[in-house]
């Protein structure tokens, strides 16, 4: 199996990322380095045909976007999410125990495996808002260090924990951060990770994140292991294709949304207005009326990309027998009867054509109809934004885990896919009539 560099920068990306803040800082950077001009929602947009640019909100989700020399054209999109399930602390986190220990408040995000927690090394990171005088700013903090540790009980005080015992999120799921003494510790040490002091917090958003060492492991290293392959993964790699590839005869975007991991209704989720506020201040600064901004969104596609579930050798039957996904087979085009999936025939077309102009293998999932699957941001985008979409991903073990595994060929085969899809002018000729130029 050939091996690319590829792996190991979306691993460098991973460590850089323990939260969704820091993950759309390391893509800000990204984009600057790549010529994109930052720009503020709050102020006005002035744009320029043949010019690049992004702009985020909350500072956990990113949206950017090129412009065609001919100025105002359709949109192609790639949304994925920066998040994944974590513990976030609670505002009053710190606890004496017993008089000997000092254990964290924390509250699950998102649907993880919470097994997957125990003892393991566990660092915090997120974001201050420090307040100096009137002025209130936002630092990233990471400690950067083994902090704390979820310990599990031993088996001769559960006996039950190999037979589906269940975690109380409020008992079991609590980690501990130090002895007695390191009682209100914790603030001084992220402020310091942020070059601040205590007294100038005004508030926080801190998550436990695992500490882990990455890992590239199998025969001929085809397979690698990670924390938050879901949804970073996708994310890297959109944006991996996106600076590449200029944009010609349409719009290209690349947007990165927080909350999807809680149902994305917020103002930085996919259920939010973001992607139609972008897409519409596009529009007017590019000199386009409400009806042409109108009509460009409806000629649009979009590409949601967020992970799929590759066949676990140990549970075959948990899979439908004819379309199951594999790791290092290709990028993944996902179905669903009822929608959970935006894929149709029309998208499923558009989007196999896109990857056979790449070169690129398609494989195709759906769940077993007995079994209710997971959901994704591209059925949630559509309600304030419709358009053709389609849904893809990579194929990867052990979703949601603390530590999740995928396949080595996979990531090359995503970038090539995207930036097939960002040169291929995907027009709309007519309702069920198009041409992929």
């Amino acid at each position: 199996m050939p091996m690319t560099d590829t792996v190991d920068r979306f691993l460098d990306f991973v460590l850089s990322s323990p939260t969704a803040f820091h993950a759309v800082e390391q893509i800000c950077e990204t984009l600057q380095d790549n010529g994109f001009v930052p720009l503020r929602e709050n102020t006005q947009w002035q744009l320029e045909p043949g010019k690049r640019y992004y702009v985020t909100r909350n500072r956990s989700s990113v949206i950017a976007f090129a412009v065609p020399e001919k100025g105002f054209a359709h949109f192609q999109i790639v949304a994925s999410h920066s998040d994944s399930p974590v513990f976030k602390l609670k505002p009053a986190t710190e606890e004496t125990v017993c008089g000997k220990y000092t254990r964290l408040n924390a509250e699950g995000y998102g649907g993880m495996i919470m097994s997957t927690w125990f003892d393991r090394p566990l660092s915090i990171a997120g974001r201050v808002i420090v307040k100096d005088g009137d002025t209130l700013t936002t630092r990233l903090a990471d400690l950067q260090r083994d902090a704390a540790m979820i310990c599990n009980m031993p088996i001769h005080f559960n006996r039950d924990a190999n037979n589906g015992y269940k975690y109380n999120a409020q008992v079991d799921m609590l980690p501990i951060i130090g002895d007695a003494a390191a009682k209100d510790q914790l603030m001084k040490d992220i402020a310091e990770s942020c070059d601040t002091t205590p007294d100038k917090i005004a508030a926080c958003d801190l998550f436990l994140y695992p500490r882990g060492p990455v890992s590239i492991w199998g025969n001929n290293d085809c397979f690698f292991s990670c924390p938050r392959i879901d949804d970073l993964e996708c994310a890297w790699t959109s944006v991996e294709a996106f600076v590449k590839e200029d944009a010609v005869d349409h719009i290209n975007m690349c947007a990165v949304f927080d909350n999807e991991e809680v149902g994305s209704s917020t103002k930085q989720g996919a259920a939010g207005t973001f992607l139609n506020d972008v897409m519409t201040r596009i529009g007017f600064a590019l000199g386009a009326n409400e009806p042409e901004i109108r009509a460009a969104m409806a000629g649009s596609f979009m590409v949601s990309a967020d992970n799929a579930h590759a066949v676990h050798p140990n549970h075959p039957e948990k899979y439908d027998a004819d379309n199951r996904v594999y790791m290092n087979g290709g990028v993944v085009i996902k179905h669903n009867a009822n929608q959970k999936y935006t894929t149709d025939g029309v998208s499923d077309a558009i989007f196999s054509a896109v990857c056979e102009k790449a070169g690129v293998p398609v494989q195709h999932f759906a769940n077993r109809s007995d079994l209710p699957g997971g959901s994704t941001l591209g059925n949630i985008a559509n309600t304030q934004v419709s358009m053709n979409t389609v849904d893809i991903g990579l194929a990867q073990l052990a979703m949601h885990s603390a530590c999740e595994t995928a396949g080595s060929m996979d990531t090359d085969y995503m970038i090539n896919a995207l930036r097939s899809f960002y040169k291929t002018n995907i027009a709309t000729n007519e309702d069920g009539a198009y041409t992929l130029g």
